[in-house]
């Protein structure tokens, strides 16, 4: 009987031990592209195997409708030729949120079932939006084409 009481304690506690335990991120790369009327955003985003984030977004503001076609190839040169000076940082996961360390605002958000990745995006004093990002093997010159 004594036995048979550790065996239950000890498998409860790897039980208790397992739900406590900070659920792993999912790894791989993705981008996206954002526009609105005035506004334009190209995103690469990176989960390394040891859960290491790193993730680049330039925009452009007030960008004109006979802009448009300069602006996208700008952003994605911009996003291409800084990717390799991003340092990759840890961020908090529970699951489904990505927050800086401590931080209360998402910065992604990973939706499990789907297999969706968002990035919510903060430009100045705007209200945050989420961009759709799509997985993809290796990174593309040109997000938007």
């Amino acid at each position: 009987m004594q036995v048979m009481r550790r065996f239950v304690f000890a498998a409860l506690s790897v039980l208790a031990l397992a739900g406590c335990s900070h659920p792993a991120p999912p790894q791989g790369r993705w981008e996206g592209t954002y526009e609105s009327d005035d506004t334009m955003l190209a995103a690469r985003l990176e989960i390394e195997p040891d859960g290491q984030v790193r993730v680049s977004a330039p925009d452009l503001l007030d960008v004109g409708p006979d802009d448009r076609d300069a602006a996208r190839e700008r952003l994605a040169s911009d996003l291409a030729a800084a990717w390799d000076q991003v340092a990759p940082r840890k961020m908090d996961f529970d699951g489904e949120t990505f927050r800086k360390p401590g931080g209360i605002a998402p910065q992604m958000v990973w939706k499990a079932k789907a297999k969706q990745m968002f990035l919510v995006v903060y430009i100045g004093t705007r209200p945050s939006f989420q961009i759709a990002l799509h997985q993809v093997g290796d990174f593309s010159e040109n997000p938007f084409s």
